[in-house]
């Protein structure tokens, strides 16, 4: 007797359950239209609005990289936290280069998040010594060649990402020096 009574009620809760979400489907609202759907006109930059980045790059030519402020930077150059540092470097590429030539990075705070290695007209990697140094001191590295890592500098820095830029003239030539005064 117990049992059928068990039974019965377990029975009429599940019944009632049942018959509650029946009810409650039959009265919701179901979305059968399509949503509206906006067809772009032209291409629209999702980033505007924001901050501009202080340093970007409106052109590589053959005098140099040419900034949005209309400053052409003739040789090689760092582009790190908003800045652009003149980077006095040897003549032929990756001949007599050391970790000096990368040590503000040691000291920059905060570190990129990654540094962009512009080689000029061709991608040349660096030498496994160089690589290492940069990873001990936690900055990595894409090394590509000067355009690409311009356009890619542009795009990082649009994002607000902490990126910097090491960046060798497409046409060499060596910083001039100042004379002594």
């Amino acid at each position: 007797m117990l049992r059928s009574a068990l039974q019965s009620t377990t029975l009429r809760q599940l019944s009632s359950t049942r018959s509650a979400a029946i009810r409650a489907s039959r009265h919701r609202p179901l979305h059968t239209t399509p949503p509206a759907r906006q067809i772009p006109t032209a291409l629209n930059n999702i980033l505007a609005g924001g901050a501009t980045p202080a340093v970007q790059v409106k052109t590589i030519t053959s005098e140099g990289i040419e900034l949005e402020d209309g400053l052409i930077i003739p040789s090689a150059c760092i582009f790190l936290n908003g800045k652009v540092l003149l980077w006095d470097t040897p003549e032929q590429l990756w001949d007599g280069w050391k970790e000096e030539h990368f040590e503000v990075f040691e000291v920059v705070v905060p570190k990129p998040e990654i540094l962009l290695l512009g080689t000029g007209k061709t991608v040349v990697p660096p030498p496994p010594s160089i690589r290492q140094y940069l990873s001990k001191i936690g900055v990595q590295i894409d090394v590509m060649n000067t355009w690409n890592a311009c356009s890619t500098y542009n795009l990082l820095s649009e994002e607000g990402r902490r990126v910097a830029a090491a960046l060798l003239p497409v046409s060499p030539r060596p910083w001039s020096k100042a004379p002594p005064q």
